[in-house]
């Protein structure tokens, strides 16, 4: 990997993939900021779709837990896996992460649920390969405020980079004359409720 990538943050759209981690429907009423969650997770599936940056989806034990919530359209997505394990990287995930962006991903973009579980090992493993990984902040959370923050704060520490909706949004346009400018500015202009980051 280029270790200008890996030092300085950037998200190179031919070579990231972004991956929604288990937004399904019991966290519904036990996650904080839940809706705002799902708010910034559509900005993110739509500009994928519209970018042709590749979207994987997990789901933790769907057949408990439920499906990936209707609002969010993961129609589009290069798979869609169900788990058990907390982290996502299992072998049919690997599989899948080395035939996307011609088999050369350097950088996961990282959001869902619950930041000290499912998505910190996750990111763990992903690190642990080698990928960039960066969560998105605005797009990711636990049931209590806490976990999340000092998830974040751990996160950091293994060398992910902790991010928003926009920032990604604009890392993977990279210039005012992508012919998708637009369409993604629409995106960003729509409101999204903050989520509390900076406060326990």
């Amino acid at each position: 990997m280029s270790s200008t990538i890996v030092k300085y943050g950037l998200l190179p759209a031919k070579r990231t993939i972004l991956v929604l981690c288990d937004v399904q429907e019991k966290f519904r009423s036990a996650a904080l900021y839940f809706s705002e969650i799902i708010q910034s997770s559509n900005k993110l599936l739509q500009a994928s779709k519209v970018l042709d940056i590749p979207l994987v989806v997990t789901e933790q034990y769907p057949k408990g837990l439920g499906s990936t919530v209707p609002e969010l359209d993961i129609s589009h997505a290069k798979a869609v896996f169900p788990k058990t394990k907390f982290s996502m990287v299992n072998p049919d995930f690997s599989k899948k992460l080395d035939s996307l962006c011609e088999g050369n991903v350097q950088c996961i973009v990282l959001f869902g649920l619950e930041a000290h579980v499912c998505v910190e090992q996750s990111a763990s493993e992903l690190c642990a390969l080698g990928l960039q990984v960066h969560i998105v902040a605005d797009a990711t959370t636990s049931r209590t405020q806490e976990d999340r923050l000092l998830a974040f704060q751990r996160l950091q520490q293994i060398g992910c980079f902790i991010t928003t909706t926009e920032s990604v949004l604009f890392k993977l346009l990279g210039d005012k004359e992508n012919p998708h400018f637009k369409t993604i500015s629409s995106l960003i202009r729509k409101p999204i409720s903050p989520t509390g980051l900076a406060k326990i």
